[in-house]
């Protein structure tokens, strides 16, 4: 049976949580195995009801769990289909086993991760608990600032995920509630122009092409479980970040809408930068010009991909910064927060390294405000007029209490 074609406008107003779900459907995905979880629920709601309105000719399939969910994805996409589902929080903790499965077993899957705490305490609003937690797991990570990016990004995810030198699952995170369900305008594709650039799914080593049998799910041992593991860790650091480079190229030629590994924002003469990820990226843009205004050279860098990490495109994105601060927004619990420690290792070895300095912010859905950068911009220039960080290396903003600082 033929599936109807939905008309969009050239500009809807959507959350980043329908615009995922649009961009499921316009992908048409074969199947969407679920376990709704808060934030995220909508997008594999929206992929339910359009498919049950004949606008999509796949599979929904509802489960007991979340680890189930990501069985499922695995073993269909281990059969052939275009495949992805959605997650968050406690729920994605219950995945991780299956995550790094699929990344081990080189099935295209993608998986939208929807931002949120981890408990306890329970918390239901967004920080990034959940993504750090999946960072080793194998997969591809891309990462949303609006809901634009949240329905750009998932063709973007399709699209390298699928390529036959790749052949590694793909997220595409995004901030619970306030790009989940914050509407925005969103620039839209056409279904044609959207399964144009993803490209029909052509399936490899499918368990179902009895012609060429395959197996999945070896076991490996100390025999070739290392040299299984250096290949995929040597294929996520040369192959994928090319690939992730031409699907931006040719996005951008389709919509205009560029995107980059690493973003810049006011670096070309940037004495200070901010490095975040997520909402924080747009309001760490606006306060930077403020800054500038007061005759601060402010910037921001946003980490677009998270995974594979993009190390020499961050070294050349902070060439001639004096001072920086990464904002983790998670606990770290006992250790500096994992952005830090990236760009520790990015930058340790190069000739003119800028002051380091950390800041955790935003547990549990703890508002980033505007007077809490420009405080820290300010502290930034305090630390190039030193010549030396003039604070505790890592300390938490906007914590209510006493402050709290570590290393």
């Amino acid at each position: 049976m033929a599936f109807d074609k939905m008309e969009l406008r050239d500009i809807e107003v959507w959350d980043g949580n329908f615009a995922a779900a649009q961009a499921l459907r316009q992908a048409q995905v074969d199947v969407v195995a679920a376990y709704p979880i808060t934030p995220s629920t909508p997008i594999v709601e929206g992929y339910a009801k359009f498919q049950a309105d004949n606008y999509i000719e796949g599979e929904y399939v509802m489960v007991e769990s979340e680890h189930a969910a990501m069985s499922a994805c695995i073993g269909a996409a281990a059969a052939g289909g275009r495949v992805a589902t959605a997650t968050s929080s406690q729920g994605f903790a219950l995945m991780v086993e299956t995550l790094y499965q699929s990344s081990g077993m080189r099935l295209p899957i993608v998986l939208n991760v929807v931002n949120r705490a981890l408990a306890a305490p329970l918390n239901v609003n967004g920080d990034h608990s959940d993504m750090y937690l999946g960072r080793d797991s194998g997969w591809i990570q891309l990462d949303s600032y609006c809901p634009q990016d949240a329905y750009d990004l998932n063709f973007i995810a399709f699209k390298v995920s699928e390529d036959h030198d790749v052949r590694l699952p793909c997220m595409v995170h995004q901030d619970g509630f306030m790009t989940s369900h914050t509407a925005q305008g969103v620039n839209t594709l056409t279904d044609d122009d959207a399964y144009g650039f993803v490209g029909e799914y052509k399936p490899m080593n499918d368990m179902l092409d009895f012609e060429h049998p395959v197996t999945h799910g070896v076991q490996t041992e100390e025999d070739w479980h290392f040299e299984h593991k250096a290949r995929q860790h040597n294929d996520l650091m040369t192959k994928v970040l090319p690939k992730v480079q031409t699907a931006f190229d040719d996005f951008e030629k389709l919509t205009g809408r560029k995107y980059n590994i690493v973003e810049k924002y006011d670096m070309e003469d940037a004495d200070v930068a901010v490095i975040c990820m997520g909402t924080s990226v747009e309001t760490a843009r606006e306060v930077a010009g403020e800054m500038r205004e007061k005759g601060i050279k402010a910037g921001v860098v946003g980490i677009r991909v998270i995974r594979p990490f993009p190390f020499f495109q961050i070294q050349e994105a902070l060439a001639g910064v004096k001072a920086i601060a990464t904002l983790d927004r998670s606990a770290p619990g006992g250790t500096a927060g994992m952005l830090f420690n990236e760009m520790a290792g990015a930058l340790f070895n190069q000739a003119e390294r800028p002051l380091l300095s950390g800041k955790i912010y935003g547990l549990g859905g703890r508002d980033l405000t505007k007077a809490h950068l420009v405080d820290l911009y300010t502290e930034l220039q305090a630390n190039v007029d030193a010549g030396k960080v003039t604070t505790p290396l890592q300390q938490f903003i906007g914590v209510r209490g006493p402050e709290l600082s570590f290393l």
